[in-house]
């Protein structure tokens, strides 16, 4: 059976959380959620955090930076969706799933797969985690071999929610939200993928997005969480 390299596998999810941006997006949830011990220990990738079922599956490894810079626009977007014009943060949450969740290494080249996802990115930077989104995507040797046997994948989004964490921190004071709306969203669902020769498989997926979703501005991406958490 030809082996797979299914993008995202969730047992990477915290490769590529660099140190100063995870900080960042920590003390922005924090300020956020006021429960300051329990949304640390999540974000940190708590014991008590739900793991994806899948997360035994290996993760494609990268041998590039996690901070590596996002190729220019030029580069195109291939196979990537343009980001939605979505103010709500679950349904935000779901669409950026899918496209995590989704590739084509026939049509889409490394940079532009980057590029792509770079777009749905918040364009403040103090709130982005380019690394968290970059570290998920495999080396350009990997991609190659990837793209070698025609591999693309399709994810699909069947539940998004608030984890318990946020929703409880949230009641308790609705108005700590206002400094930085960004809102933590866990999305569930299934990646579809195919290679050469009639190869496919199908795999559960879930990730906790980080989401910046300002009035009446539309929503964006913030960063990956290091563990799913439900």
């Amino acid at each position: 059976m030809q082996k797979r390299f299914p993008i995202l596998s969730s047992s990477s999810y915290g490769a590529g959380w660099s140190a100063n941006r995870r900080i960042a997006i920590i003390a922005a949830v924090v300020a956020v959620l006021l429960a300051v011990a329990t949304v640390v220990a999540w974000l940190s990738g708590s014991n008590n955090g739900h793991q994806d079922p899948d997360s035994a599956a290996p993760a494609p490894a990268s041998s590039t930076s996690s901070s590596e810079a996002a190729p220019k626009p030029a580069a195109g977007s291939g196979s990537v969706p343009h980001p939605p014009r979505i103010a709500e943060p679950v349904a935000y949450a779901k669409a950026a799933a899918q496209m995590l969740w989704s590739y084509d290494t026939r049509t889409t080249s490394r940079d532009q797969q980057l590029a792509g996802m770079r777009a749905w990115m918040t364009s403040e930077t103090k709130y982005a985690d380019w690394a968290s989104i970059v570290g998920q995507v495999p080396d350009p040797v990997l991609w190659s071999r990837m793209a070698d046997q025609d591999q693309n994948a399709t994810g699909t989004a069947l539940e998004g929610h608030y984890p318990g964490a946020f929703k409880q921190a949230l009641t308790e004071d609705p108005s700590a939200i206002t400094k930085a709306y960004i809102y933590v969203v866990t999305v569930n669902g299934k990646q579809q993928i195919a290679w050469k020769k009639g190869g496919a498989g199908a795999e559960q997926r879930a990730v906790t997005l980080a989401v910046q979703c300002r009035p009446s501005h539309d929503c964006s991406l913030a960063a990956i969480a290091p563990n799913v958490t439900q």
